[in-house]
């Protein structure tokens, strides 16, 4: 990994990419998305501040546990301006993402026993199969296994 000399406040794309582990692209989608930040050069280069290295991390972390990067930039937007998320920070996010994920573990549990029984009849109705028609929401407006409503025909004469 490239050493950055401390004097060196501002890092190009390169420098961040090989510092943070995230891709040039992925940084370039960070920015797009409002989770980094960089000011241009006379040059039109790139140019983020030190710290950008732990929002990235902070980011990357976030995405592995599942996240969504919309609710990331979110809790971003919370911190003062220029400041870099740090471990109180994130103590108090991921306490607050607990809930959820706890929730997407619970319903991911529900679709894998229903998957097999899903599997087993093979008939991906809508009328009976939970994972296409959970709790039975299209029974009330169509009949049968349609995905879609039906259309009207039309005479093409």
């Amino acid at each position: 990994m490239p050493q950055i000399p401390q004097t060196l406040h501002e890092l190009t794309v390169g420098q961040l990419s090989a510092r943070s582990g995230a891709a040039v692209s992925a940084l370039h989608f960070y920015e797009a998305k409002g989770l980094i930040a960089s000011r241009r050069t006379s040059g039109n280069q790139r140019r983020y501040s030190r710290d950008t290295l732990r929002r990235v991390a902070f980011v990357r972390a976030a995405q592995r546990v599942g996240i969504p990067l919309a609710t990331i930039r979110d809790a971003l937007a919370e911190l003062p301006e220029e400041r870099t998320p740090n471990r109180d920070d994130w103590a108090r996010l991921s306490e607050a993402w607990r809930s959820e994920l706890d929730e997407r573990i619970s319903q991911l549990g529900r679709l894998r026993d229903h998957l097999t029984d899903c599997i087993g009849c093979g008939c991906l109705s809508l009328e009976n199969c939970v994972l296409s028609n959970p709790n039975d929401i299209s029974g009330d407006r169509i009949m049968g296994s349609r995905l879609m409503p039906e259309r009207r025909q039309t005479d093409c004469r």
